[in-house]
């Protein structure tokens, strides 16, 4: 991180500092707010949780050898040096866009509403094989999250990607005042927090605020196979993506290799070059594509794209491949809207086995909610699935889409009941996708079945 004052913290955030008043001399090197790897060189922020205070903590902190803290309350003597906020939240954000102000390199910002984290981390992959590249860790994308990856920005950092999510309606505006990105990049406009967003529309309502921080010069990367993209005109340069002949970044001869990946011939403009993705499914076409639109226009050559796309690599729980002595297992388990359900569906139908889905609630679908898991059944079995076991209260409307369409469907009130049932279901060879939305901790019914 490039470092910065305390003295610049207090002008960043408009906060009251409380301490000696050398302290405002004194040189931040990391912000945290775990108070475990608070130390010398830290400013420890402060933020109150569902189970814990980080208030508590300052004076340990301090203790440990940290700067200065960042708080909501006026510290006691042994809370100083601090500087008080009316919200470490929003004082977050502030810090986070000054410290973006201070670096005059290309910010690539990637939202949608499915691939957000597997089009960042492509895209990462390709400009990583000429750029000096930061990005955004793991899948921290919100406003707590993405705060904590624009101050971890350094003096050699030639280029950064910053994955952005929402669920309301203002959040982009506000991550987009912070990241200011000079490159946008637009997934998929899909299924997700429908709660708040109300349909497709809404959602491109939502996340198109990224666009109000961009000036006319800068590039938004949209995927033009996209129902509601193919529609929308950005305020800035624009180009697009897709197996669609139409689009400026298209993929051709799309190959599936299985568990080797995906090869294909990608051409733009009067070029073309062969790629090998080494991850499955039609998704990582797409991200393989909106990568090289951002690599291209950074000005790296089909070669160099071509290199960091075989660089990319699977991170976390999504859409990864567990061999087991008797089982293929595709666990999906990060998060799960149709969108994204239907994506997996089409990466299980390139492994071989019987397939079977152990599949849980989508949350936040809004008035839709039924009719969109039954949508999700139904779409399993039209897959080729032939066994959908799904748990929760409402996928006992995926099993009804899946069962009304052909697929045989056992419904479980909870996971538990669903994992206990587990070696009554499964067959010895079976090639089994697990996904669910996050909450419902889908990943211990991945870890039961390796244990099978």
């Amino acid at each position: 991180m490039k470092h910065f004052t305390v003295r610049q913290l207090v002008d960043a955030t408009g906060g009251v500092y409380y301490g000696d008043p050398a302290g405002l001399d004194g040189e931040i090197c990391f912000v945290t707010s775990d108070s475990r790897a608070a130390g010398p060189g830290a400013l420890f922020v402060a933020f109150v949780g569902a189970r814990v205070d980080g208030h508590s903590f300052m004076a340990r902190c301090l203790a440990a050898g940290a700067v200065c803290c960042l708080s909501e309350r006026e510290p006691s003597d042994g809370e100083r040096p601090c500087v008080r906020v009316d919200s470490t939240l929003r004082a977050m954000g502030a810090l986070a866009a000054w410290h973006r102000s201070r670096f005059a390199i290309p910010v690539v910002g990637v939202t949608g509403s499915v691939g957000k984290t597997t089009t960042k981390e492509m895209i990462a992959a390709v400009l990583s094989a000429r750029f000096r590249t930061h990005k955004t860790e793991k899948n921290f994308n919100n406003e707590l999250g993405v705060p904590q990856t624009l101050l971890k920005l350094d003096e050699a950092d030639e280029v950064s990607v910053v994955e952005m999510g929402i669920s309301d309606f203002g959040e982009m505006r506000r991550l987009t005042n912070m990241v200011r990105p000079t490159i946008a990049v637009l997934s998929v406009i899909g299924d997700s927090h429908l709660e708040a967003l109300g349909d497709h529309e809404g959602v491109l309502r939502a996340k198109g605020e990224i666009f109000e921080s961009m000036s006319p010069e800068d590039l938004a990367v949209l995927n033009g196979d996209d129902e509601t993209l193919e529609h929308f005109t950005p305020p800035t340069r624009c180009c697009t993506y897709g197996l669609g002949a139409g689009n400026d970044f298209v993929a051709e001869n799309v190959e599936n290799l299985g568990e080797e990946g995906t090869r294909c011939t990608i051409r733009h403009g009067d070029s073309r070059f062969e790629a090998h993705i080494p991850a499955f499914g039609v998704h990582m076409v797409y991200a393989a594509l909106a990568a090289t639109a951002v690599g291209a226009a950074l000005g790296m050559t089909d070669a160099e794209i071509a290199e960091g796309i075989a660089r990319y690599q699977t991170v976390g729980e999504r859409a990864h491949v567990i061999h087991t002595q008797k089982l293929t297992i595709l666990s999906d388990c990060y998060n799960a809207n149709p969108s994204s359900t239907g994506a997996a569906l089409e990466s299980l139908k390139l492994l071989p086995g019987r397939r079977v889905c152990v599949l849980g609630d989508m949350l936040e679908l809004g008035e839709h909610t039924v009719e969109l898991h039954a949508q999700v059944g139904a779409s399993a079995a039209h897959s080729g699935v032939e066994l959908v076991l799904a748990a929760g209260e409402l996928s006992r409307y995926i099993c009804e889409g899946a069962t009304e369409a052909g697929a045989q469907a056992i419904w479980f009130e909870n996971r538990d009941a669903l994992i206990r049932a587990l070696p009554e279901w499964i067959r010895e060879g079976d090639c089994v996708l697990v996904k669910a939305s996050h909450s419902m901790a889908f990943e211990a019914v991945t870890e039961a079945l390796e244990q099978w």
